[in-house]
């Protein structure tokens, strides 16, 4: 995955609309991937679901937790993918208090595809869903890659470690 172009797609987003006063005041947006990665020296990790044990309880809070600590290390951003559609990747925000990283929807998978990470996960009832990985990403391109053990499909584990924050972290 070293020095590979993260592949450009659209993300269907839901983002909040001032101008809307009904009581869901969002909107759809698309965004491209260039939109979020051009320009930026970022961390993009993904991980199976928004809501499940591991992503909920570890990873997506400690990477929230050690923003200001990636900031010090000259990352400008840092981007949670997920094969869960915008509603959900809201919500989630939401129930977990996220304020500084940001959360991009991969509802149809497409981009999680394009990155050779879409796994099954149907012994779970997930279907397609993401294998749990970490990048430095400069500018749209792969500068550090760590992505978990044992990827397959209907893995039996849910390897978490290598793409920790922490573990980030400590390589920067």
């Amino acid at each position: 995955m070293l020095n590979k172009r993260l592949p450009s797609v659209t993300f269907k987003t839901r983002v909040r609309d001032g101008n809307i006063s009904e009581p869901n005041p969002y909107r759809w947006q698309d965004v491209k991937t260039e939109d979020y990665f051009a320009g930026k020296r970022a961390i993009l990790f993904s991980l199976p679901g928004a809501f499940t044990p591991i992503c909920s309880t570890y990873q997506l809070p400690n990477y929230e937790n050690l923003h200001s600590k990636f900031s010090e290390k000259g990352i400008d951003k840092i981007f949670c993918v997920s094969v869960n559609d915008a509603f959900v990747m809201n919500a989630w925000k939401k129930d977990q208090n996220i304020e500084k990283i940001v959360l991009i929807p991969d509802g149809a998978g497409e981009f999680t595809r394009k990155m050779g990470m879409l796994v099954y996960k149907d012994n779970l009832g997930f279907g397609m869903r993401s294998w749990r990985y970490a990048a430095v990403v400069n500018d749209g391109t792969v500068e550090s890659w760590y992505e978990e053990p044992g990827f397959c499909d209907n893995s039996d584990d849910d390897p978490y470690g290598v793409s920790s924050p922490e573990k980030v972290l400590e390589q920067l």
